[in-house]
């Protein structure tokens, strides 16, 4: 096992990994840009190191100078987290030259599944089933056009070179194809650097389901199940759940020989994802690999009691995995709802500021990954998540409740957050039925941000006059006495409002 283990991340991801390596009995390392000067990241870390300015340019994504910083320090290994430089291959490789253990998968599995036409080769040569498609990058939207009418529309335009939605364009008739071509280009281009664009056949309302990998340096390859993430909004994934209600038991042992093979066929160590799209009559298609951890591992962690990030450390150190593919048995349910700075009643715009108050939700089956406090600022250098909120329950209607009930204890001041968007989910008869696809989202989106309407003027009257005769009642209370009970009442007048 490792001594010293240095963190190349930011946020509730470095955080996560800073509490495993504690748990591991390793020295934690952090970095950490002005901007993240005195963050909870850089202060649980055993050491921390500012690498530069708050633009992640100019700090988190210099790969030499986290690597210097790691030399500096006497750390043997770097764990990238994911995001930043988690799946380049050419940090892998300089991490490695400089005497280092990348925690990841090796530069050549990087290499060959960072890119998706790359990756849909080699699952094509590994018999796994993909969506009809060009077989490589596009030279023109020529070219485009000769594919798009060879599968038929609606199409899919996608970035060679990245995810998120980048670079990723639905073209539904062939008029549209030529603008759209080059505006995925273009998106591409400024995102990854590398503006190849390749074109699926567009499969209508699928699910978006992906299987969880481990393997070790020892030839273990096994899946962890599976976790539901077609809850997204332009392609960026809002809520996701493990196991999913659309998989049966036979269903997710395909998937995951599927996601083996294809592991194994890129020579995967340590932790990935396969992502898959799941037709409603059961065929799946497999669609990349994430060659990094997942933000989402949280609820596959919660339903295999498996800690990835500890493994992700113990393989990278040489261990072997201590248990076997028929250990892997979902056991009960598990959500994750991000929890961002953006406001969804306006189109999910970034909130900036400083969080003046956190109230953390508690109690059974409730987790909290966050990497922010009370006094924390909240800027637009970096993503907008703040935090992830994940609960375990027995079944999916015990996690849906489980999560409605933390949701409502999740108090944060100063920013706009998604929070009330999540409540609203969770109170959705279609969601809570599961009758969802990849586009569900989308189509319910504005009930989801809907402003509740304003009060009418005897209710408004009623409760002003019930919030006067409170406040003078507290008045009168100990000081003590009265900080507590301001804060129940407070929390009783923001469920009150959320009902509007």
């Amino acid at each position: 096992m490792f001594d010293k283990v240095l963190v190349a991340n930011r946020g509730e991801i470095a955080l996560r990994i800073v509490r495993a390596c504690n748990e591991l009995g390793v020295a934690s390392v952090a970095v950490y840009s002005d901007a993240d000067a005195g963050a909870p990241h850089a202060r649980a870390a055993d050491e921390a190191v500012n690498i530069g300015p708050a633009p992640s340019a100019e700090s988190y994504l210099l790969g030499d100078r986290i690597i210097a910083a790691a030399l500096s320090v006497g750390a043997q290994a770097i764990h990238p987290g994911y995001g930043f430089l988690a799946e380049r291959e050419w940090f892998a490789r300089a991490v490695e030259a400089a005497g280092l253990v990348f925690i990841g998968p090796p530069p050549d599995a990087i290499a060959a599944m960072g890119s998706k036409t790359a990756a849909r080769a080699l699952a094509i040569k590994s018999s796994v089933p993909v969506v009809p498609g060009s077989g490589g990058a596009l030279a023109s939207a020529a070219q485009a056009r000769e594919a798009a009418e060879e599968f038929g529309y609606p199409v899919l335009l996608k970035a060679a070179a990245g995810g998120g939605g980048k670079g990723m364009r639905v073209v539904r008739e062939a008029g549209e194809l030529e603008a759209a071509f080059g505006a995925a280009a273009r998106e591409a281009k400024a995102a990854f650097g590398d503006d190849s664009i390749y074109l699926e056949k567009y499969i209508s309302q699928p699910r978006h389901v992906e299987i969880q990998i481990l393997a070790d340096s020892h030839g273990n390859v096994l899946s962890l199940g599976e976790r539901e993430c077609s809850l997204q909004r332009r392609h960026q994934k809002m809520v996701e759940e493990a196991p999913s209600i659309a998989v049966s038991p036979e269903l997710r042992r395909s998937m995951g020989e599927t996601a083996v093979r294809v592991a194994r066929a890129a020579g995967y160590v340590n932790a990935g994802t396969c992502e898959f799209l799941l037709a409603a009559d059961g065929s799946f298609y497999f669609l990349e690999m994430n060659t990094r951890l997942q933000v989402e591992h949280p609820v596959t962690e919660l339903v295999t009691d498996v800690d990835l990030v500890q493994w992700q450390i113990r393989i990278a150190s040489g261990e072997k995995l201590t248990f076997s593919q028929g250990d892997i048995v979902p056991r009960g349910w598990a959500i994750e709802c991000r929890i961002t700075s953006e406001d969804p009643a306006n189109g999910f715009l970034p909130s900036t500021g400083v969080i003046q108050y956190l109230g953390v939700p508690s109690g059974p089956g409730v987790r909290w990954d966050g990497g922010v406090e009370a006094g924390s600022e909240v800027g637009l250098h970096y993503d907008p998540m703040l935090a992830k909120l994940i609960v375990w329950g027995e079944d999916r209607a015990q996690a849906i409740a489980r999560m409605h009930r933390a949701l409502l204890e999740l108090t944060i001041d100063g920013v706009e957050t998604s929070r009330d968007f999540h409540l609203r989910l969770m109170e959705d008869a279609e969601f809570k039925s599961g009758a969802f696809d990849i586009q569900w989202l989308e189509r319910r989106l504005d009930s989801l941000v809907a402003v509740s309407p304003p009060l009418d003027g005897l209710r408004a009257a009623a409760i002003a006059a019930a919030l006067l005769a409170e406040e003078d009642r507290v008045s009168r209370l100990p000081a003590a006495a009265a900080a507590a009970a301001d804060d129940q009442w407070k929390s009783a007048a923001r469920r009150e409002a959320l009902r509007g």
